[in-house]
């Protein structure tokens, strides 16, 4: 067990924020010896909020400077969303422990609280996500998806402030900052398919740093850690260089997991989406096995055509 301080490395932002404090306090209870410091780190998606993400780098862009903290030694314990992890992480860095999962689906956040499947047409709808803008407009296709960025607040103020009807965004963040009541309707996973390690979060630590490690072990919870090890594998599987429409959600589901993938077309025009089940000890083969099926079934022609602009 380590001794001293541990010093946590995250995004100044609200949400970053509680969830970086939620371990730190999470950590200081189980170990009352133990002192622990958020060290706050700019991203470079943090500094350019004016620019699309798939302009900037897409996947990365919000954990690559807390982890060259991290390898540089500057910093002992990194707290990222999942969703942002690339799924080839740097030489020397692992993912220790991802606690229980929150909420995965996500959330409409509607003016004068008009449902989804009330949405007029021709209905401006945010949000900076290609996977949610994919699915939404496979649902309405009437719809005007409109590009936003910036913080969890920000983005729920510009339904008002860029005359949107709605915005979609991820529930965990509205739960971790207790902000349900903003909430107009929660979108099932049946509907819009969430992203990849949506609602979990992951703590990374240098892979020789086994103080760390043992530190932190007993906030890991083991079905969230086999669910999000099949959908990474299925972002591995199927790139995650590049932005494009994919999502993918496993579920336990008693001594199995059962993981949906979906992988889509830029253009909107295709969607791509299986399922699979196996045993929850196979949970890295079943998002294999899941991503081979879908590029099976048309996946390849739309990879190739995405990766060729790589």
């Amino acid at each position: 067990m380590i001794k001293g301080t541990i010093r946590i490395g995250t995004r100044g932002s609200a949400l970053a924020l509680a969830q970086a404090n939620w371990t730190k306090e999470k950590i200081q209870k189980n170990n009352p010896g133990i002192g622990v410091e958020l060290i706050i780190i700019k991203t470079k998606g943090d500094i350019m909020q004016d620019v699309a993400l798939v302009k900037i780098g897409g996947k990365g862009v919000f954990v690559k400077e807390i982890e060259d903290a991290l390898l540089r030694g500057d910093i002992d314990l990194a707290v990222h969303s999942m969703k942002d992890v690339p799924s080839l992480l740097p030489e020397g860095l692992e993912i220790a422990v991802t606690p229980e999962r929150e909420d995965p689906r996500d959330v409409l956040v509607a003016k004068n609280r008009i449902k989804f499947e009330a949405m007029p047409q021709r209905a401006r709808i945010g949000t900076g996500s290609l996977r949610r803008g994919f699915q939404i407009r496979s649902i309405l296709p009437d719809v005007e998806i409109v590009p936003i960025r910036g913080n969890l607040d920000t983005r729920l103020k510009k339904v008002e402030i860029e005359d949107l009807d709605a915005v979609v965004i991820a529930a965990a963040g509205i739960r971790r900052l207790g902000w349900i009541s903003r909430v107009t309707q929660f979108l099932p996973v049946e509907m819009i398919l969430p992203a990849v390690g949506q609602g979990t979060l992951a703590l990374e630590v240098r892979g020789d740093d086994k103080s760390v490690r043992e530190t932190i072990a007993f906030l890991n919870h083991p079905p969230t850690w086999r669910e999000t090890r099949a959908e990474r594998a299925f972002l591995s599987r199927l790139g995650g260089g590049c932005q494009l429409p994919l999502a993918a959600y496993a579920k336990t589901e008693g001594p199995d997991i059962k993981i949906t993938g979906m992988l889509g077309t830029i253009d909107g025009r295709t969607l791509i989406r299986e399922e699979v089940r196996g045993t929850a000890a196979s949970c890295d083969d079943l998002g294999t096995q899941l991503a081979e099926i879908i590029i099976s079934r048309g996946g390849k022609a739309i990879l190739d055509e995405v990766y060729q602009g790589c």
